[in-house]
């Protein structure tokens, strides 16, 4: 599929056609002014020079022209990167009339960059009107952030409002986790990834097993790292301070914040080559500023490895992150507590050629450290193209089946609860085939409570899981992390009891919500192993909820049916039997 991607700017227009994988042309207008921009062509070729337009209008309408001189044409879609998606958007959406104006809506929250986008948006369809265009959202890589990640301890009609955390960059992060992943030769289910994202703009990821866990931005991009114009973290009470003492509006004090911050703001440049260039030869002010931004990142790296329970790589990429090796050792520089080595001479001869992600940490570094280039266009082409070739969701209704506590023990662990030799007793069979219920029951023991009566289910597996809902966390007293069945690395350890003993033992999980189903229903439905879907779940009392990020298992012989816990089962109102339905239009991408 050939897919031409836009990522518009109020200053500038960035483009580029993909070919599948294989980008075949790229392009950019840049720093527009009443006497023209300059532009820079790539295929592969580059060529510079100065442009007539003046405005993202007439750049986007040059483009026609640009692709037809350098012998482009059939293209099958448009993609355009869209800066804010609010909660709405967890997936490329189709840029209709519809969903141009719930975007519209979304300015507030990103009124530097939505608009640019939208207007990039009305000017395409109106110049290529046959073809399918869709936005890829930077926030919907961060939408599976837990609550903890994303809520402010701020008044309740706030929160209403509309005021948490999104996180942004997302495409770049999703990417660069996804060639890490590929580089080290493991699964991203399996990692635990910071990505550090180094540019004008700058952020933060916690990437762990596959998903967005926390990013440095937050309601808007400016929270977090220190930015070519913009503040990073700032204490909110400034607002209030500087409206006392300088009189200053809180539309100035925004625009300052966004546009006169940051390096800006320190050294009188925003550009990190300045910087360091002036750092190296004694300016005292810049030597300051490359400590400050150097901190600031280094802090958050720390955090991020703590909130996921340890690190397995590093990845810097973005404009600094890519081209520094400064900066990138002076961020590494004291991470050694948690097993990062840096390989000087590895990390000065960086190599990013071909989308390579050469690793720079030094040999026996218990932590990789990774350098590539981002790609968000081919991010984005890939995004589209994956969404416009896979089969539309099939409405029909799924039995939706309440997972209470439950254990699944290993050997080791029937032993150490019940005795030397000891068989369980079946019970009764459950719909899945080949698995049952036990008649036997442990208690689960917390540094708070006790759970008691909780029922074991067969059959034996190599490694003991216990699954808890939210609620049960708190009757514990532990903090258990969601994840799907058998994904254990450096889960909490708890204490099972049984009539014989204890079995202390990690794999305590509240377990991702999910589908079984088989093949030949899969195919009815359109889905695939591993595909991400929503489901809307109507319970008997009326009220409903949607529920996004289910997973999709699929294999033979399984029973179609969607499994939740109690607490979700609860939000949704469900009383006695239920049934789900898929949220019909274009399904979700297959789980990172």
């Amino acid at each position: 599929m050939r897919v031409l991607v836009f990522n518009a700017g109020s200053s500038s227009l960035k483009f580029g056609v993909f070919d599948g994988d294989a980008r075949i042309f790229k392009g950019s207008f840049d720093r527009f002014r009443d006497d023209g921009c300059d532009f820079v062509f790539c295929d592969p070729t580059e060529t510079r020079g100065r442009a007539p337009h003046g405005d993202l209008d007439t750049a986007i309408a040059a483009v026609p022209a640009v692709l037809a001189d350098h012998g482009i044409d059939g293209l099958d879609a448009i993609g355009h990167r869209i800066a804010h998606g609010g909660t709405e958007f967890a997936k490329p959406a189709l840029l209709d009339a519809e969903c141009i104006a719930r975007i519209e809506a979304l300015i507030p929250l990103a009124p530097l960059h939505n608009p640019a986008n939208l207007a990039a948006v009305q000017m395409a369809r109106r110049i290529w009107p046959e073809l399918p265009q869709l936005g890829v959202f930077d926030t919907s890589f961060h939408l599976t952030n837990p609550a903890r990640a994303t809520t402010y301890a701020v008044p309740a009609e706030w929160r209403a409002a509309g005021l948490r955390r999104f996180g942004f960059h997302g495409t770049s992060h999703k990417y660069v986790a996804l060639r890490a992943a590929k580089e080290i030769g493991a699964p991203l289910s399996d990692l635990r990834i910071i990505s550090v994202h180094l540019g004008n703009g700058a952020s933060v990821c916690a990437i762990q097993r596959g998903e967005s866990l926390d990013s440095s931005m937050g309601l808007t991009p400016l929270e977090g790292l220190v930015m070519g114009t913009r503040s990073g973290d700032v204490d909110p009470g400034a607002f209030g301070f500087l409206h006392r003492q300088l009189g200053l509006s809180i539309p100035q004090i925004e625009h300052a914040l966004y546009h006169d911050s940051g390096l800006k703001a320190l050294t009188g440049s925003s550009d990190m080559r300045d910087v360091e260039d002036r750092a190296a030869a004694g300016d005292a002010e810049a030597q300051a500023a490359i400590h400050l931004y150097a901190y600031r990142a280094r802090k958050y790296v720390g955090a991020y490895a703590a909130a996921m329970g340890g690190v397995d790589a590093i990845v810097f990429t973005g404009g600094i992150g890519e081209n520094s090796a400064s900066m990138r050792r002076r961020i590494c520089d004291g991470l050694d507590f948690m097993g990062l080595d840096l390989d000087h001479d590895r990390n000065a001869h960086v190599d990013l050629a071909d989308y390579a992600a050469p690793q720079i940490q030094a040999y026996g570094s218990r932590v990789r450290v990774i350098v590539t280039e981002t790609a968000e266009q081919l991010m984005i082409a890939r995004e589209v193209a994956a969404s416009l070739a896979r089969p539309a969701i099939t409405p029909r209704p799924i039995p939706i089946a309440v997972s209470g506590r439950h254990v699944h023990l290993s050997p080791e662990a029937v032993e150490a609860l019940f005795g030397r030799g000891y068989q369980l007793t079946i019970d009764r069979q459950l719909r899945q085939p080949g698995n049952w219920s036990a008649v036997e029951r442990v208690a689960v023991e917390g540094p708070k409570g006790t759970l008691h009566d909780v029922a074991i289910l067969g059959p034996l597996r190599k490694r003991t899981q216990t699954e808890v809902s939210r609620t049960d966390s708190f009757a514990l007293g532990i903090d258990v992390p969601v994840r799907d069945s058998g994904q254990l690395d450096g889960t909490p350890r708890v204490r099972l009891i049984g009539p014989a003993g204890t079995f202390d033992t990690d794999g305590l999980i509240v377990a991702a919500r999910h589908i079984h189903t088989n093949p030949q229903d899969a195919v009815a439905m359109g889905l695939s192993d591993g595909q991400v879907v929503q489901v809307e779940v109507t319970g008997g009392t009326g009220r409903g909820v949607t529920f996004s990020r289910t997973l999709v298992r699929v294999a033979p012989n399984a029973f179609t049916e969607m499994h939740i816990d109690t607490d979700e089962a609860n939000a949704a109102g469900i009383v006695g039997a239920a049934d789900g339905a898929l949220v019909p239009g274009i399904a979700g991408a297959p789980a990172a």
